[in-house]
């Protein structure tokens, strides 16, 4: 049960949390005894396109998530002040704003470079020095200001009109409070994120709210609350594999009920009675959780995506203990690592990662598990790159002789590392080369089969530059126009699309098998194309299914692709070669 409490990672989480339970106990208390849940939730989202733009254009996180912050607060203490409109409406209004800001910013100006995910979930998995510091300024600003200004919130916030007979008529005090409630949600966002951030400030102490009317036994209590529910909800992330935010969020939910429920019947039952559910409810969970553990006394590696780790199985064989952080048709470039990620890292001797902009959050893994494992990015040795920099594509493993390269990296990673298995490793790494060039022959031929000027396609994103380039086939256009699946597609970008289509005489869209298909069927409609040829992009497919490998995945990608180009009229096999 204690085994969590070993790991680096779980450590500074669990700091993490214990820092933001003054904080957010503290001000989340006057966050519920004046009204500001509403508030306190709007601010983590006003600060989306600060961290988007900071993202975007290299600057620290926190200064973006301030900036905007302070914006927010200063607007809407103004605006607040206008007889014509109400505080929630001004919030609602500036949220609004805010969020459509931070999309279009992500989207259109910085192609979703920024982790969006990790932004309004947050992950606790990816604490480091500068989010401990923060989170302990946070909690003495929460101290300091509660000694200067509590009883001046106290007065504003419960007799306004006699506020100013004990010195505390200034609205400088209101904006104090609202500013210290910025700086505390900001504080928490790498924890929970913008979404979650109402488990740490506002759930907790309204749950203590139900049972005591007095402020101090108020404040204490939620500290407390927060520290025990933060904890125990990190400790259940790492039992049940769920993300740290979502499940903390979810113990404060199940608390918060049951207190409410009890409110309503016998106080001191329900209460005792809650807690022990609770607690009861997270053992049983941790103790179901029997691990992933192969039992393999072979080399230990961790590969993040699908293909990398089918590479490297191919090369490593039995000889290896392979564990593959991404499952078969997720969407690497929006994921958010889990508790089992960072400890397969903790044990692996070696993390192949695929490289660029595609899971640079294994980077963050390995440096968060305090893990001593070697970093192989398979990206750099491949001799075809597409873009250059930040825009380099990173779908290279569309070219064969890309990944003929990259197999060859494995080999010599994996030989370093257990040299005993040596040649048993070059056996396996030539045998797969030997295929990989074999395939590469036959879609070269099956290709060419298609008159050049057929060779025309439209896809869901930007993943297929280097086979179309390979191949000698051309992209016309994507639904979403970037080289990542979180950007955004505007009505004009689809709008002339659908004009591109109908000039170029494309007889297809071809959607990817983990990306929704809603636009590219919509543009079908449409343009009266078919949608009928699914494509693997940024994942290969589950077992039993054409993609469970990537040989298996550029066969079935090859024959889709040209039943597509010539409207089903031919197909790819193994003659081909």
């Amino acid at each position: 049960m204690l085994e969590p409490f070993s790991l680096p990672f779980f450590r500074e989480g669990l700091m993490e949390i214990l820092l933001l339970s003054v904080a957010a106990g503290l001000i989340g208390s006057w966050v519920i005894l004046r009204g500001l849940a509403f508030y306190s939730h709007a601010i983590g989202t006003a600060s989306f396109p600060g961290l988007v733009l900071a993202d975007g254009v290299g600057f620290p996180a926190a200064v973006g998530a301030f900036g905007m912050a302070g914006v927010f607060t200063l607007f809407s203490g103004a605006l607040a002040r206008s007889k014509r409109t109400t505080s929630d409406s001004v919030t609602g209004l500036i949220l609004v704003g805010s969020m459509a800001g931070g999309v279009i910013l992500a989207s259109d100006v910085f192609n979703s470079g920024a982790n969006v995910d990790t932004l309004l979930f947050g992950s606790l998995l990816a604490i480091d020095s500068g989010d401990l510091l923060l989170a302990a300024a946070a909690a003495a600003v929460s101290i300091l200001s509660l000694l200067l200004f509590s009883h001046h919130w106290l007065a504003r916030g419960f007799d306004e009109a006699s506020a100013p007979s004990v010195g505390s008529g200034s609205g400088a005090y209101d904006l104090a409070l609202m500013a210290i409630v910025a700086f505390t949600v900001i504080a928490g966002l790498s924890a929970v994120g913008a979404l979650l951030v109402a488990a740490l400030m506002v759930v907790p102490a309204a749950t203590v709210r139900m049972v005591t009317s007095r402020v101090t036994t108020l404040q204490a209590g939620s500290v407390i609350l927060v520290a025990i529910e933060g904890t125990l909800g990190l400790w259940l992330s790492f039992k049940t594999d769920a993300p740290p935010g979502a499940t903390i969020a979810m113990v404060s939910g199940v608390v918060f009920a049951i207190v409410a429920i009890g409110r309503q019947l016998r106080l001191r039952r329900i209460v005792a009675a809650a807690a022990t559910l609770v607690v009861l409810g997270g053992i049983a969970a941790g103790c179901g959780d029997s691990g992933d553990d192969s039992g393999s006394d072979g080399l230990r590696v961790t590969a993040t995506t699908t293909q990398v780790a089918d590479f490297v199985s191919e090369v490593g064989g039995d000889r290896i203990d392979l564990t593959r952080i991404l499952q078969p048709n997720t969407d690497p470039h929006d994921y958010e690592p889990r508790p089992s990620d960072v400890e397969a890292v903790v044990d692996a001797s070696i993390l192949f990662r695929s490289g660029g902009t595609l899971d640079e959050w294994g980077e963050s893994l390995l440096a968060d598990s305090g893990s001593s494992a070697d970093l192989l990015d398979l990206s750099y040795g491949v001799p075809v790159v597409l873009g250059d920099g930040e825009d380099a594509d990173p779908h290279w493993w569309h070219d064969p002789l890309n990944v003929a390269v990259a197999v060859q990296e494995v080999d010599a990673a994996l030989a370093s590392a257990a040299p005993d298995d040596a040649a048993y490793f070059k056996r396996n790494a030539d045998a797969y080369l030997a295929r990989i060039a074999k395939l590469n022959r036959q879609i070269e031929t099956c290709v060419k089969k298609v008159p050049e000027g057929q060779r025309r396609i439209v896809t869901d994103h930007d993943a297929f530059g280097y086979f179309t380039n390979r191949y000698g086939i051309e992209t016309v256009g994507t639904v979403i126009p970037a080289l990542t699946t979180q950007a955004q597609p505007s009505a004009g970008d689809l709008a002339d699309l659908e004009q591109t289509i109908r000039d170029e005489g494309v007889k297809a869209i071809f959607p990817e098998s983990s990306v929704s298909p809603d636009l590219a069927e919509a543009l079908a409609r449409d343009t009266g194309v078919s949608t009928g040829y699914t494509l693997y992009g940024d994942t290969l497919g589950p077992e039993g299914s054409d993609g469970e490998t990537w040989i298996g995945m550029m066969e079935s990608n090859t024959d889709s692709v040209v039943l597509g180009m010539t409207g089903g009229s031919q197909r790819c096999g193994p003659d081909d070669g």
